[in-house]
């Protein structure tokens, strides 16, 4: 089939008549009607029903139609690559996110490489940690970060950080005045918990059983983010990363030390043999400089609170152990 019928066939599917398609296309109604002749006699399928001179597509050319899109969409995706290129070179860098660092984060990391990125192209993706493993499988991203309970199979893998949890707070909260919160203590409200299934939420599920206490959990959700806008909203409270924390600084939510060490993970994951870019090796350092500066920022807003230690680690071995 020609791709120009093909392309008239769509335009007259999406304008809803031969007419529009003419006036849109340029071109006279009988050559539209000519092409779509052509494409039914080349498909050998009927894909119009001509009635008091109107186009009722067929059922095939609604399933034809769908065909198409997928099409001309991968071609759309194919012109924006060429217009990349175009002012940048092969400067463009993929990179993968799950929430808990790609939302706020890498948001920072990306403004602390100005003059990097006036000579790259980023394309930033949030998506669940499984997905960011796809694309890194599939050569659709260039650095990905993910949690520690991700399939690291047939992919590059380093550790980021290891980073502590902290309990978040309405500001208003009974125990925000409190310098440090214990199991026992987040176990007298409701709760907004990981799904049961995060290993984090293992964790924390540990670490409650060891102190002899079941929280009283209202609200079950994927991500950080989530947690922290339920805090937000006082529907409970939570123990969250201090990455997220860092982005509910000025939004109403304060933060204590937990008592006990929760750990969360982040990896950074690349495809297999691939060497990485200098843009990519320079977001790396960056990303670890811009945690210190982060943790120091959020020390510093606990600074009532009584610290068992640091919030973070790049320390392979610093993860919990229990």
């Amino acid at each position: 089939m020609l791709s120009r019928e093909i392309e008239i066939f769509r335009v007259v599917m999406t304008t809803g008549s031969a007419t529009k398609a003419a006036r849109l296309m340029n071109l006279t109604q009988p050559a539209i009607s000519q092409s779509l002749r052509r494409l039914e006699n080349s498909a050998g399928l009927a894909l119009f029903l001509r009635t008091g001179g109107k186009l009722q597509p067929t059922q095939e050319a609604k399933a034809l139609l769908a065909e198409v899109e997928r099409h001309f969409v991968g071609m759309e995706v194919i012109e924006q690559r060429l217009r990349a290129l175009r002012q940048f070179g092969e400067g463009r860098i993929r990179i993968a996110s799950f929430p808990g660092v790609g939302v706020g984060f890498l948001p920072r990391v990306l403004a602390d490489l100005t003059q990097q990125r006036e000579r790259t192209l980023v394309s930033l993706q949030i998506m669940g940690s499984a997905d960011v493993r796809k694309r890194i499988l599939g050569n659709e991203a260039e650095l990905g970060v993910v949690a520690d309970d991700v399939s690291t199979s047939g992919i590059e893998t380093t550790l980021f950080a290891h980073y502590f949890g902290v309990v978040a707070l309405p500001a208003s909260h009974a125990l925000a005045r409190h310098k440090r919160i214990t199991p026992a203590m987040l176990a007298r409200y409701p709760f907004i918990a990981l799904n049961p299934e995060d290993s984090v939420s293992l964790r924390l599920d540990r670490i409650c059983r060891n102190h002899g206490v079941e929280l009283r959990t209202v609200v079950e959700c994927p991500f950080t983010i989530s947690q922290c806008e339920l805090v937000r909203n006082q529907v409970g409270i939570a123990v969250v990363n201090p990455i997220t924390a860092c982005d509910y600084l000025h939004a109403g939510l304060v933060f204590r030390p937990f008592s006990e060490r929760l750990t969360y993970t982040s990896l950074t994951v690349q495809p297999a043999a691939q060497p990485a870019s200098p843009f990519v090796r320079q977001m790396l350092g960056a990303m670890r400089k811009r945690l210190e500066i982060d943790m120091r920022t959020l020390s510093e807003a606990m600074a009532a609170g009584e610290h068992s230690g640091p919030l973070h680690s790049f320390d392979l071995n610093a993860g919990e152990t229990a």
